[in-house]
């Protein structure tokens, strides 16, 4: 293996005059820098199997969660994310999550979340 020049000293140059609440400051500017656009692609996309993975951490079974992003899917839904469409449909129902989200796998209603979800995009 080939030594690596040991170039540390010359590479950390410009960060000798900061204070250590200056490098702080500089390390967490540069955080934000590599996150930011993380985040972005977060916020703006999602598949299938993201959505069927929060749907089983919401406590569904495979199958279930499949079935439920399937029909979300269907309807152009995904986008809001199929764990936020249970949700919001238990809260406008009144029902527990797992009751809203059993009507919705079966077929129930879903053109309910259409409406509500349409006045928001």
């Amino acid at each position: 293996m080939k030594q690596r020049n040991d170039d540390f000293k010359e590479r950390r140059d410009h960060l000798d005059y900061y204070s250590d609440e200056e490098l702080k400051t500089y390390f967490f500017e540069l955080t934000d820098q590599l996150v930011h656009p993380l985040l972005n692609l977060a916020f703006d996309y999602t598949s299938p199997a993201i959505e069927r993975s929060v749907l089983m951490r919401m406590g569904f079974s495979s199958t279930e969660a499949k079935t439920i992003t399937d029909k979300i899917l269907e309807n152009n839904l995904l986008s809001h994310g199929a764990g936020h469409v249970v949700f919001r449909y238990a809260k406008k129902n009144k029902l527990s999550i797992r009751e809203a989200g059993l009507r919705l796998l079966e077929g129930k209603e879903i053109d309910l979340m259409v409406e509500v979800f349409k006045h928001e995009s």
